[in-house]
C-alpha cells in the first residue's frame, strides 16, 4: 500500500487517471494492474473514458494474482456528465458497487450526448435538485459508497448544500500552482468536503491542458535545487494542501515517481515561492458554454469564480 495514506473521508490521497483519448482498453488494463502492484487503490474513471471495463479485468486480475485481497482493497470512483443511475457502471468494473460517484459536470446533456464536440441541440437545463436526488438514491440503494460533485464552484456548492440530505463528500475540481483555488478551498473546508485536485501537472500534451505548470522558472528552480522532478514538486505542493490527487500516467517509471512525494516536504521559502505564481484557470469548460445552453459565459458556468487571461 502506498505510504501517502487517506484523506478523512477514506479516499486514498493519490489515485491514477484513466482518461483516455479513444478506446484503448488493452494498454488501460495492463497500466491499472500495474498500478495495483505498485500500491495505487484510487482509480478515477467515467462513462466517456470508456475505461471502466479494463479497470474492472484488471482488478480482477489482481485478485487472481493475489497483488490485492479482494476488489474491495481498490476504491473506484466514477464521474458522469449525464446524470442518472446506471446499473451498468457497477457491471462493466466487474463490482457490486463504486466507492464514489461523482456528477462529472454541473451540466445535463441529452443522452448519448456526453462526448465533444458538442452542438447548441445537445443541452438541456441543468436540475441540480433532480441530479442531486438520484445521486442520493444511488447511494442509498448501495450502488455508491459515497457521493460528490466535479467542478462545483463555491456559489453551486451552497446552492447543493441548501437541499442536499446527503451532502456530497467530494469536490473534484482542477488543482495546481498556476490554479490553486484558494477561496473554494477554504469553502470546502469549512464545510466539510473534501478536495481533490485533477490536472495537478496542467495536463500539458492534452488539447486544453497548458505546459504553465511543467514549465513554470519557479518549480523548476525548487526542482533542482531539491533533487526532485517538477511533477513531484507540483504534486507534493497539492498533497500538502492536504488535498486528495488524480495524476494519469501509464510509464512505469512516472507512476513510481509520482507515488513517492512522502517522506520530504517544501520549506516555508519554497510556498511562498509557489504561493506567488501567476494564476490562470487552464481547463475553462469552454465546450459546455453556449448561448442556447444553461451557461451563455464563462463567469456564468464558474458564478464568476475563474481567471483566464
Amino acid at each position: 500500500m502506498s505510504a501517502a495514506g487517506r484523506a478523512p473521508c477514506g479516499l486514498p490521497r493519490i489515485g491514477l487517471g484513466t482518461a483516455v483519448q479513444g478506446p484503448r482498453p488493452d494498454p488501460v488494463r495492463a497500466a491499472v494492474l500495474r498500478a495495483i502492484q505498485l500500491g495505487y487503490r484510487h482509480f478515477d474513471t467515467a462513462a466517456h473514458y470508456a475505461t471502466e471495463a479494463p479497470i474492472g479485468d484488471a482488478a480482477a486480475e489482481a485478485v487472481r494474482t493475489g497483488a490485492v485481497a479482494s476488489a474491495g482493497a481498490l476504491h473506484h470512483v466514477q464521474g458522469l456528465v449525464i446524470i442518472s443511475a446506471q446499473p451498468s457502471i457497477c457491471s462493466n468494473l466487474q463490482m457490486e458497487y463504486v466507492d464514489l460517484y461523482m456528477v462529472h459536470w454541473p451540466v445535463t446533456m441529452k443522452a448519448g450526448r456526453f462526448t465533444a464536440p458538442f452542438t447548441p441541440e445537445d443541452f438541456e437545463p441543468f436540475d441540480m435538485r433532480a441530479v442531486w436526488e438520484a445521486m442520493e438514491e444511488c447511494h442509498r440503494l448501495g450502488l455508491a459508497k459515497a457521493i460528490g460533485v466535479c467542478n462545483f464552484s463555491c456559489k453551486k456548492l451552497e446552492t447543493l448544500l441548501s437541499f442536499a440530505t446527503i451532502p456530497p463528500v467530494v469536490n473534484q475540481v482542477e488543482i495546481n500552482p498556476v490554479w490553486q483555488q484558494h477561496k473554494l478551498r477554504e469553502f470546502c473546508r469549512e464545510k466539510g468536503i473534501q478536495l481533490c485536485a485533477y490536472s495537478p501537472l496542467g495536463a500539458k500534451g492534452t488539447h486544453w491542458g497548458s505546459d504553465s505548470v511543467m514549465d513554470s522558472c519557479v518549480l523548476h528552480e525548487i526542482a533542482k535545487s531539491k533533487g526532485k522532478t517538477v511533477a513531484q514538486v507540483c504534486l507534493r505542493w497539492v498533497y500538502e494542501q492536504g488535498d486528495c490527487l488524480i495524476v494519469k500516467s501509464f510509464d512505469e517509471g512516472r507512476m513510481k515517481e509520482n507515488l513517492d512525494i512522502v517522506g520530504w516536504e517544501l520549506t516555508e521559502e519554497e510556498r511562498q515561492r509557489i504561493s506567488k505564481i501567476p494564476q490562470r484557470k487552464i481547463n475553462q469548460g469552454r465546450r459546455y458554454v453556449s448561448e442556447l445552453g444553461p451557461y451563455k459565459s464563462l463567469e456564468e458556468l464558474w458564478d464568476g469564480e475563474i481567471q483566464y487571461k
